[in-house]
């Protein structure tokens, strides 16, 4: 019998960026013979508790010297850089063992943005595949893994018809307005859950309080990860703009309604092999990104995205919900 490969998967952040490795963790355990190690940061170690692919997480500790001597313990074989970064570089450096890194394409990207040629014509999964396939580790085409470990006790009957509503993002000009939302959910005649970070509290409340009496309940920062996982995994439609959550959504049979303003889908982070009745639903000011996070708004301070109208959206959920 082989002795048994060790790899070291490094992927510091964030959410969404996390939980899309988690097609080739799976691939790379049932294809080779080997052990799984995952690098990140402590914040984002909690979604991959209940991956069943990976032996041990660890999170970088506050000098690279002390990671780098603590991996370096572990005896790895392959280190397979997801991240590329100065930092992972460092890791690499100091290690000095075998790696496959992936390929950025930062000129393509910087191409995208700012002269709205796309070379890329696949998602970030792919590239990640790219990365090992010199170990001839292939793509299942099995989609994202997200397992719920247990069963949350929620303040909330998932037994009925619902929809399940991620309000938040990394920057202001990546998510909807108040109006945007309250508009379509007084169009509605069927109960929301707002899901989002502590910060979208006083949003939440604001949506609230401009669609009474409409049935609408607010988790944001009231709840986990996993707890919200649960709450999208039980609705029937899933509405988010770019965010971990919808990569977390896409491992569930559910349709995703996603919102893209300053990003786009053709920069290759789009929900992955969701439910083949998913929308994207993308400003029409341009094809292009504003820009690679979404930080930056060409055409205005709080984000193009705020141009999607709310007819559009309500037309996108009654499509989906008979």
């Amino acid at each position: 019998m082989s002795k048994k490969l060790k790899i070291l998967v490094v992927r510091f952040s964030s959410i969404g960026d996390i939980i899309l490795t988690t097609p080739i963790l799976r691939c790379l355990k049932l294809q080779l013979n080997c052990d799984i190690d995952f690098l990140t940061k402590r914040t984002y170690q909690s979604v991959l508790f209940s991956n069943p692919n990976i032996r041990d997480i660890y999170t970088l500790k506050e000098k690279s010297n002390d990671t780098i001597n603590f991996l370096r313990n572990k005896e790895y074989d392959i280190i397979i850089d997801l991240q590329n970064n100065f930092r992972s570089l460092k890791i690499r450096l100091g290690l000095k063992i075998k790696s496959f890194v992936v390929n950025k394409a930062n000129i393509k990207r910087y191409i995208l943005i700012y002269f709205g040629i796309n070379m890329f014509n696949n998602h970030i999964v792919d590239r990640y595949f790219k990365t090992v396939r010199h170990l001839k580790v292939y793509n299942d085409n099995k989609g994202i893994d997200y397992k719920i470990s247990n069963q949350p006790k929620l303040n909330f009957k998932t037994d009925k018809v619902y929809i399940s509503w991620c309000i938040g993002g990394t920057y202001e000009a990546k998510k909807l307005s108040v109006k945007q939302i309250a508009n379509v959910i007084n169009k509605l005649n069927i109960e929301v859950v707002l899901i989002g970070g502590a910060d979208e509290k006083k949003m939440a409340a604001e949506i609230i309080k401009n669609t009474m009496p409409k049935k609408v309940y607010s988790f944001c920062g009231k709840i986990s990860i996993e707890e919200s996982a649960l709450l999208i995994k039980k609705s029937s439609v899933f509405l988010t703009n770019d965010t971990g959550m919808m990569h977390i959504a896409s491992a569930f049979n559910i349709p995703i309604i996603s919102f893209w303003g300053c990003t786009k889908p053709s920069l290759g982070f789009s929900a992955y092999m969701p439910n083949k009745k998913s929308e994207n639903l993308i400003v029409e000011l341009s094809k292009r990104p504003c820009s690679k996070h979404g930080k930056y708004c060409r055409f205005q301070s709080k984000g193009c995205i705020k141009e999607i109208d709310y007819a559009t959206i309500y037309k996108a959920i009654t499509s989906l919900i008979k």
